[in-house]
């Protein structure tokens, strides 16, 4: 499953200006992978909780939660084509407003082995070099049909992308 889509989103990334080489497909396609895994981290700590009888706190404000910007569902489950951000609407949020504000949640009075440290250095030495929404448009939609629930899964996509950095 991992495999596939990962050489589907080379096949996007390759028709991009911004990707000149794999280096750059790993790059973009990293950070994008992380968002999405990060979601669904949340997104499990959050049932938890409530299974627990506990309330959960987001580190991530809705606005720039995966499942707000990047893969708004219908209540069918299916992508709300009629609210997903897309082309230059889409390039320009994730330049302009998503990684500014992941990129500060490193800062001095956040302790650097917390969570919300490790995502601000990661976005601090990122940059979105897609030139196209419309192609990472075609990132997002693919890499959202991926999940990370099951200890199998992790397992798959770890390996896979070790090797794809080798």
């Amino acid at each position: 499953m991992f495999e596939q889509t990962f050489k589907n989103i080379d096949d996007i990334l390759h028709k991009d200006s911004g990707c000149s080489n794999e280096l750059d497909y790993v790059e973009q396609t990293s950070w994008v992978l992380f968002l999405k895994y990060l979601d669904d981290f949340e997104n499990e700590r959050c049932l938890k909780a409530e299974l627990d009888g506990n309330e959960y706190n987001y580190l991530i404000e809705e606005k720039y939660r995966w499942t707000n910007w990047a893969a708004p569902k219908t209540t069918e489950g299916k992508i709300d084509h009629n609210i997903a951000l897309t082309g230059d609407d889409l390039k320009d949020f994730v330049d302009h407003e998503l990684i500014p504000y992941l990129k500060k949640f490193k800062n001095v009075e956040t302790p650097t082995d917390s969570l919300e440290y490790k995502i601000g250095e990661i976005f601090n030495e990122l940059k979105n070099k897609l030139q196209s929404g419309y192609t990472l448009r075609g990132v997002i939609d693919l890499i959202d049909q991926l999940r990370f629930q099951s200890s199998e899964e992790k397992h798959e996509m770890s390996h896979l992308y070790e090797s794809k950095i080798k």
